[in-house]
């Protein structure tokens, strides 16, 4: 903001210039230029936006000041991790595919959870960032590395944590968690920096993710759990339709009864009766010429 505010007076200025230089050559005089400058500095609102201008950035710099407080004291920044995880979940899924802060498991509680066709997928947002703070303050180079260290040993034993946490599939869940860091940034620089380490975790069954990530990975377990129901209907259509061949061939067997035994033994009964009934007509046929004879 300081920036925009430092080329927007260069602009300001240069253009003042550039009118003084003209009015001058044009030979007017120095006190009509200033109050001409004044009076169109003055009706254009220019003071006025610049003054909403600073004011706006100086509530930026508060606002980036107590972000900036906010990520290095350890509950403050716990609870913004969780809050930007609450909030990508909310964003992501339906209300009966997560859950916040509630016991699963051996009575643990994550910050959160997924429900997936894996079981339960634990997510953990308390990501230890002290001394990666303390390393991008270093002044000198052994300090800085000194605290590099230390970060990654921070890092490794809260995967590790995790692991013997919320990695319990005989208990339901399923055979990862995930392992939640609120910068794109810290995310990137453990990608470049601890590779191998969080290879090693993620065969084991921690993976470290960041908004972005968590965000594709979500959209995979919906795809998965989509798949499921899809799966489970067409199951569930399979049933019918077995349900309904079975009412078909019960019905089939009926009709062959009926039809290859009484009614074909209707119909042959009836042809007897029609029978002994052309015997009949014929004898009164026989009777009735006799009598007009």
């Amino acid at each position: 903001m300081s920036y925009l505010l430092l080329v927007l007076f260069l602009v300001l200025l240069c253009l003042n210039l550039v009118i003084l230089v003209r009015l001058k050559k044009l030979k007017v005089e120095s006190s009509m230029i200033d109050g001409a400058v004044l009076k169109a500095w003055k009706e254009s609102g220019l003071d006025r936006r610049l003054g909403e201008i600073s004011t706006h950035a100086a509530e930026i710099k508060e606002l980036h000041k107590s972000i900036e407080q906010m990520l290095r004291v350890p509950s403050e920044r716990g609870s913004f991790g969780e809050m930007a995880l609450e909030t990508i979940l909310a964003d992501q899924l339906p209300p009966d595919m997560y859950g916040i802060r509630q016991r699963v498991l051996d009575g643990r509680i994550p910050d959160a959870f997924i429900r997936s066709t894996a079981g339960i997928i634990c997510i953990d947002s308390k990501f230890p960032l002290d001394n990666y703070r303390n390393m991008l303050q270093a002044r000198e180079p052994k300090e800085e590395e000194s605290y590099r260290k230390r970060f990654l040993r921070n890092v490794e034993e809260h995967l590790k944590k995790v692991l013997n946490d919320y990695v319990k599939p005989e208990k339901g869940s399923a055979d990862f968690a995930f392992v939640f860091v609120p910068s794109e940034g810290v995310y990137w620089f453990l990608v470049k920096e601890a590779f191998d380490l969080l290879r090693e975790y993620s065969k084991k069954g921690v993976q470290l993710v960041s908004p972005l990530t968590l965000s594709h990975k979500i959209e995979l377990i919906k795809a998965g759990v989509h798949a499921r129901k899809l799966s489970e209907e067409a199951e569930q259509v399979k049933r019918y339709l077995l349900e309904l061949a079975r009412h078909f061939e019960e019905l089939e067997r009926t009709w062959n009864v009926f039809y290859k035994t009484h009614l074909r033994n209707l119909t042959n009964k009836a042809e007897e009766l029609k029978n002994v009934y052309d015997k009949l007509s014929r004898s009164f046929d026989d009777i009735r010429r006799n009598l007009r004879s």
